[in-house]
């Protein structure tokens, strides 16, 4: 699949409403599946700042809640926005809960994926919290493991602004 096809896929957002990724041409992406209760919640401090640092016209940090890892985001749509908001003082995109593995995995993760492979060419996500770094043209540059800090990627952020 073309960098370009990355423009085409259609999202929800948090509140329902449809969008394309094509909103975000141009921009230097960090998509990240979250989760509210799970032990890299916490990260979402360090996705906010990067959003406050960097974001805005060129960057911009786009959050995918998944309940796929122990049922680690239960909530609804609305609760987790209220949640990532409350706690975490999150106003970067967030969008509606998807599956990032299996038969309904959203097209949007079978594409970064596919661009991207894990460890050992692992095509499955592992884990909530892992982050993929994308190009203004649309080309996957990088997959992180949940692990990775949002801090620690900066610097990628930052060569590619």
């Amino acid at each position: 699949m073309s960098a370009q096809a990355l423009y085409d896929i259609e999202v929800k957002d948090i509140k329902g409403e449809s969008r394309i990724l094509g909103d975000y041409r141009g921009k230097v992406l960090l998509i990240v599946n979250t989760a509210s209760k799970c032990g890299f919640t916490p990260q979402f401090d360090g996705l906010q700042k990067l959003h406050q640092d960097l974001g805005g016209e060129h960057f911009e940090v786009l959050g995918f809640p998944c309940n796929q890892f122990m049922s680690q985001d239960p909530g609804s749509d609305d609760e987790i926005s209220q949640f990532c908001s409350l706690n975490y003082g999150v106003d970067f995109p967030m969008f509606a809960k998807i599956e990032v593995n299996g038969p309904n995995a959203h097209p949007l993760y079978r594409f970064l994926k596919g661009e991207a492979k894990g460890v050992m060419g692992s095509e499955k996500i592992k884990w909530n919290f892992t982050k993929f770094l994308v190009d203004p043209k649309g080309a996957v540059v990088k997959r992180y493991p949940p692990t990775a800090k949002p801090e620690a990627i900066r610097k990628d952020i930052e060569k590619l602004l």
